[in-house]
């Protein structure tokens, strides 16, 4: 690895931020180097030695390959980019001391995607972090700690932007290091820091990756999205095609959650009452026709016309027509087992609503395949 400058500081290496993020950074590079705000230092968090081998791969090679598979547009896909964003690939618990010198000044832009428990609090972090020798074990007081280093030595405005899939993750993360602050009873200058001058950026990230590649690299599917809201002063890592700045986030967490995760969670179903093989995948049940029968009409005549009453027909439609493609993907083995796992949390969270909506708004459809979901175990 190279002493780059990285204005961009990645908490997390996980097989989607490489092939999402990282990427978008490098193909953006690739086109045009003004596009790019610059190299990316990537941060291994944990103690997984999945990510210390990610980690090591980076160090030796600084590049790594990320396969692009599936349907666009009825094209079949089938490409490799080799990614060379990433300069620095580093550990918290090993180079904290060089965390906290590049967070003086030269990181502008944080980005993270810290797993299921990444936005968990311990204990153990206490204000005795404070002294620089130890990382701090919880990502938010990483950030705390991260955050009043930068303050102390001048507190220039910072971006952060969270890829976790958590509803106004921006928000929820700035509350997070909020509380570990007042709980380290730090000074008010300090917090007002916290709230004014670091720009915490909500966003939607949409891409599935399919698989790893060994020890670093991904595969994934030609669809890709970052929906980022709007804020005044806030910096990109990249200028990209996927990347669509709005000011409307929860039109896109609609979209994904009323058709996509929607489109998941009635195959599953259709599964469920079939007491179908576990082998069972996204790709068998678009291509079973009582399945897809279903689901395209729960689509068709449940869904879209609630984005109609809404004024979003086009847009839902050919999101739709993405969907469609991304399901049907031959190089992608999404089990209807795995989709299946809580399945009764998600038939509330992403079926449920679309039921309430559309009386909400005076819809007048029967929505028969969602209600007998809903009713059914």
């Amino acid at each position: 690895m190279t002493n780059t400058p990285c204005p961009i500081l990645q908490f997390g290496t996980s097989r989607f931020l490489q092939a999402h993020v990282d990427l978008f950074v490098c193909e953006a590079a690739r086109r045009n180097p003004d596009d790019a705000l610059g190299k990316i230092a990537m941060v291994q968090t944990t103690a997984s030695t999945q990510s210390r081998a990610r980690i090591d791969a980076i160090r030796a090679n600084a590049r790594y390959p990320v396969r692009i598979r599936g349907l666009h547009r009825k094209e079949t896909v089938d490409l490799t980019i080799e990614c060379d964003s990433v300069a620095q690939a580093l550990h918290a618990d090993d180079d904290w001391p060089m965390l906290l010198e590049s967070i003086r000044d030269e990181v502008k832009v944080i980005v993270s995607n810290t797993a299921d428990n990444g936005y968990a609090l311990f204990a153990e972090d206490t204000a005795s972090v404070l002294d620089g020798r130890t990382a701090p074990r919880g990502f938010a007081a990483k950030l705390a700690v991260l955050l009043h280093e930068r303050y102390r030595a001048g507190g220039k405005a910072i971006t952060l932007l969270p890829c976790e899939l958590v509803s106004r993750n921006g928000d929820v993360l700035r509350d997070l290091v909020l509380s570990v602050a007042r709980g380290w009873q730090m000074d008010a200058d300090f917090l007002r820091y916290l709230t004014n001058d670091c720009i915490w950026v909500n966003s939607l990230v949409d891409r599935i990756v399919s698989e790893a590649i060994e020890p670093v690299g991904a595969v994934v599917e030609p669809y890709a999205l970052w929906a980022i809201e709007q804020q005044d002063g806030m910096v990109l890592p990249c200028r990209h095609e996927s990347i669509v700045v709005t000011d409307n986030l929860a039109h896109y967490e609609r979209l994904k959650l009323f058709l996509l995760n929607l489109g998941h969670t009635m195959l599953a179903q259709c599964w469920l009452d079939s007491h179908g093989d576990p082998a069972t995948t996204v790709l068998d049940g678009m291509r079973n026709e009582s399945w897809r029968a279903t689901l395209e009409s729960t689509w068709t005549d449940e869904v879209l016309p609630v984005f109609e009453a809404l004024g979003q027909s086009e847009i839902a439609t050919k999101y739709l027509d993405d969907v469609r493609d991304r399901f049907s993907n031959p190089f992608l083995a999404h089990r209807l087992a795995d989709i299946a796992n809580n399945h009764q949390e998600k038939k509330q969270r992403r079926l449920k609503p679309v039921v309430e909506l559309a009386s909400e708004l005076g819809v007048r459809v029967e929505q028969k395949h969602l209600k007998a979901a809903l009713a059914g175990a």
